[in-house]
């Protein structure tokens, strides 16, 4: 219904009073121009008839009244910040229009001259009061196009807004004009990252359009090619702090467009998610920053939180930029700091106080800075950037002979998962587009992509319906590439993982992948204990805690988070925390259970745990007569029946053949008949044993006086006599030569070949029999060993770098032929996928020579040394 003369008088008197209080400079312009208050209410083509029939002597009072009518809609609600920078948009094509127009009856002439609107115009998302961004591409008589150019300039910057051709190709010392060619040559050549992201708002706006839009078409695949260039990435964060750093530091906190969380925060981040993704999805290719917003949403690059917060807090900015500009009608972006002009802003802005408005606007910058943060810098935009463009968008035939070049054995397997991940219209199915790209490119450097593609399937089947999983690979910072290199590299992780998949959160953060402190692990696992009455419960609990814990190490070794020094002590506080809570539900049902010690022994002991050892230990209990021997036992047994209990994890194997008569004697000898063997009948090589022991779980009191026995025995004054040291070097012959299994390497075998763990481990325990008094070396861990025995003299420099570098290649090795396969394994492979995946995996990429080269040269030199230091010393 038309509204009533007096409906139209209402509406012209509450908005001349809301411009009035908004706008003094539009207050004075009325005051001065009375006949213009009729725009107040007029429509816009009525207000751009103004612009178009204005000469160049009236253009400024035709702008101003536009101002005016937009201003009066803006600030009474019936138009939103979208429609009121559209309207200035739009506006500003008609004054660019009719500024061309005036220029080309100054200077006549034929030539083809288009007009290309850049930055907030071409977004159509103008200012009240800004530079309006442009630049000029002609065809045919490019002298006459820039003398014409150069005079539109001229009218259209003093009656309205400043034109500024900067962005135009080589800035303010280029050309003002070019042709379509000269600029398409400039782009291939010449242009910088900026410029391409400049161009994501380039729209033609005034003269010849068709020319305008051509040009348009022509640079589109340089737009969306430039996430090809390297380092295009860095190129934009290193943009943003720079432009961030123009605005003088006393002055940043009140700049809304510049400074930290400001306008460009949204905008660079936006703008880096649009070229990066856009290149695959055409539906990003946006010019306005909500606009790009709500499409990246939908096409799952943005989680609609973010996407929310970050469109009201766009809103918001752009809403007080606004305010800031009308006022006075100067183009700022400054805050003020008090008084009169922040009261005046307020106010305009609807709150009641300045409090409250300082409030809401230190909010939404802590929003936009924590979102830029968050999406500038998210690794998936660098893993996005190595994925080429064509393999963004292409049909399945061409999809199966990629899948194939990039090393999927099973292209056809491979796309049935792909097809599986992203059927439907689900976010679920638009997010697993989005990522798989990167997936597919990671697993491709992985030494089992197609095992790793299976396993992502698995994992996203299993958690594709919760609503964090999605979420943390797209926004959890490296947690996408790091799953997808993880699976394709390790059954280990992959069958770990498919059992407890909401460990994937580790992925995240370094923080959550660093390995917990024995206490930590034994509280965790003591409450567990104490809540579940029957044992299987309790030890099933138990299970849990050091399955998440294999998961959170394993990851941390194979993300080069660990040295392998900090996985074996990973490793042994777990395996310390399992033993004890094992012995805690295992005595709880026992009555008058005696005091029982459980000492570690082997690799355990000295705190080297592999991912497949075994957990050599040793019981000791003081119980009385029958009575206690036999409950010692029976505790004894219950712990290896609680963890010998079939389970889908890796299983803990609890060795006890050191122990006292190895495996012809008690499974659990009392402390005395344990002091009585040693002193009695133990032989060199159970004593030498001893160097790697240490308590580990059960009573404190019996631990301690373990230690005291264990290191008279140990570590004597004197060093072995020379019976002893033939002794010593005769059971290391026979390990030589009788324990390597039959048909291994003995130049491949990381635990029983030259060089390999062994060797290094009985040089370490020789020179601590040697040297016992010498209590630098008193400790059961080999590399410590013998970095002691080096500063006290007993080793040469040159022998503890080769011993040292061989124990840790060796470790790594042995633990990633593990990881790899799921199950121990000691020997190198001969050949195969199996030792190109074992040498990609240490990082040799599948170059197996020059792995195999460098474990004989280290192993060699190990050897050289072990030999030298056992059979000549």
């Amino acid at each position: 219904m038309p509204e009533s003369e007096s409906e139209k008088s209402a509406g012209a008197d509450a908005a001349r009073l809301a411009v009035v209080e908004a706008s003094n400079a539009l207050a004075d312009f009325m005051r001065a121009h009375p006949e213009t208050e009729a725009a107040l209410t007029e429509d816009e083509d009525a207000g751009l008839g103004r612009i178009r029939d204005a000469r160049p002597f009236e253009l400024n009072a035709a702008w101003k009244a536009n101002l005016l009518r937009i201003a009066a809609r803006d600030l009474t609600g019936r138009m939103d910040l979208r429609a009121t920078s559209a309207a200035l948009s739009r506006l500003a094509d008609a004054v660019l229009a009719r500024g061309l127009e005036l220029a080309r009856e100054e200077i006549p002439g034929e030539t083809r001259l288009a007009v290309v609107a850049m930055g907030k115009t071409g977004a159509e998302e103008l200012n009240y009061v800004s530079d309006v961004d442009v630049v000029f591409v002609a065809e045919g008589n490019l002298d006459l196009a820039t003398r014409q150019a150069a005079r539109m300039i001229q009218i259209v910057g003093p009656a309205t807004w400043p034109v500024d051709a900067g962005l135009r190709p080589e800035g303010r010392h280029g050309a003002l004009v070019r042709s379509v060619d000269s600029y398409l040559a400039y782009l291939k050549d010449w242009a910088r990252t900026w410029e391409f992201q400049a161009l994501l708002k380039a729209r033609p706006a005034a003269g010849d359009l068709q020319l305008g839009l051509d040009w348009l078409a022509a640079v589109q695949p340089f737009i969306w090619g430039a996430a090809d260039r390297p380092g295009v990435v860095a190129d934009i964060r290193d943009m943003r702090r720079k432009v961030a750093d123009s605005v003088p530091r006393a002055e940043r906190r009140f700049e809304i467009k510049l400074g930290p969380g400001g306008l460009r925060d949204i905008e660079f981040a936006v703008q880096l998610l649009q070229l990066v993704h856009g290149r695959g999805d055409a539906s990003l290719r946006v010019r306005s920053t909500l606009e790009a917003l709500e499409v990246l949403v939908a096409a799952g690059f943005l989680s609609r939180r973010d996407g929310e917060e970050l469109a009201d807090t766009y809103v918001f900015l752009r809403t007080v930029e606004h305010r800031l500009q009308l006022q006075r009608l100067l183009r700022t972006h400054r805050v003020p700091d008090g008084g009169e002009p922040l009261h005046h802003l307020a106010r305009t802005l609807g709150y009641q106080t300045d409090e409250a408005f300082l409030a809401a606007w230190r909010a939404h910058a802590t929003t936009a800075r924590r979102l830029h943060e968050k999406l500038l810098y998210k690794p998936l935009l660098d893993a996005v950037t190595r994925v080429p463009t064509h393999e963004l968008r292409m049909t399945e035939s061409e999809a199966a002979s990629r899948l194939a070049v990039l090393g999927f054995a099973d292209p056809a397997s491979a796309l049935t998962h792909i097809k599986n991940l992203t059927a439907g219209v689900s976010r679920t199915a638009t997010v697993q587009k989005a990522l798989l790209p990167v997936v597919l490119h990671e697993l491709a450097d992985s030494p089992e992509p197609d095992r790793g593609l299976l396993a992502y399937r698995q994992v996203s089947d299993k958690l594709g319906s919760t609503p964090w999983y999605l979420r943390l690979l797209r926004d959890g910072g490296p947690a996408a590439m790091r799953l997808a290199r993880l699976l394709g590299t390790s059954r280990y992780f992959t069958g770990l993982l498919l059992h407890v998949p909401q460990s994937l959160r580790y992925l995240s953060d370094n923080a959550d992948l660093t390995p917990r402190s024995r206490a930590e692990l034994a509280m965790g696992m003591s409450q567990v204990v104490a809540r579940h009455a029957e044992p299987a419960a309790a030890i099933g609990a138990v299970r849990a805690i050091r399955r998440r814990e294999l998961i959170r190490v394993a990851a941390a070794d194979l993300l080069g988070l660990l040295d392998d020094q900090a996985v074996g002590l990973a490793l042994s506080d777990l395996t310390d925390a399992v033993l004890d809570a094992a012995l805690h539900i295992a005595a709880r049902d026992v009555p008058d259970a005696p005091p029982i010690a459980v000492i570690a022994m082997g690799r355990l002991g000295g705190r080297e745990m592999g991912f497949g050892s075994d957990a050599d230990v040793v019981f000791v209990h003081t119980g009385e007569g029958d009575a206690g021997r036999k409950a010692a036992t029976k505790i004894v047994e219950s712990v290896r029946s609680l963890l010998a209990a079939p389970t889908a994890d890796p299983p803990l194997q609890i060795d006890l053949d050191l122990r006292p008569e190895g495996k012809g004697g008690a499974i659990a000898p009392s402390f005395a008949a344990y002091r009585r063997y040693y002193a009695d009948r133990a032989r060199l090589w159970e004593r030498q044993a001893l160097l790697r022991a240490r308590p580990t779980a059960g009573d404190p009191e019996l631990c301690e006086a373990w230690t005291a026995f264990a290191d008279g025995l140990r570590y004597r004054a004197g060093g072995l006599t020379e019976a002893e040291r033939i002794e010593f070097r005769r059971v290391k012959a026979r390990v030589d030569s009788e324990r390597l299994p039959r048909g291994a390497d003995p130049n491949g075998h990381t635990k029983l070949g030259r060089g390999g763990l062994v060797d290094i481990e009985w040089t370490a325990q020789l020179l601590q029999l040697e040297h016992g008094e010498d209590v630098t070396l008193h400790t059961t861990r080999t590399v410590p060993a013998l970095e002691a025995a080096a500063a006290a003299g007993y080793l040469s420099g040159d022998d503890l770098k080769a011993l040292r570098e061989a124990w840790e290649f060796v470790s790594r090795v042995r633990n990633d032929m593990t990881l790899a396969r799921g199950v121990p394994r000691d020997d190198l492979p001969r050949s195969g996928a199996e030792l190109a995946g074992l040498a990609q995996t240490l990082g040799f990429g599948e170059d197996t020579e020059r792995f195999l080269n460098h474990y004989r040269k280290l192993t060699r030199r190990a050897h050289d040394a072990a030999q030298r230091i056992v059979y000549e010393a």
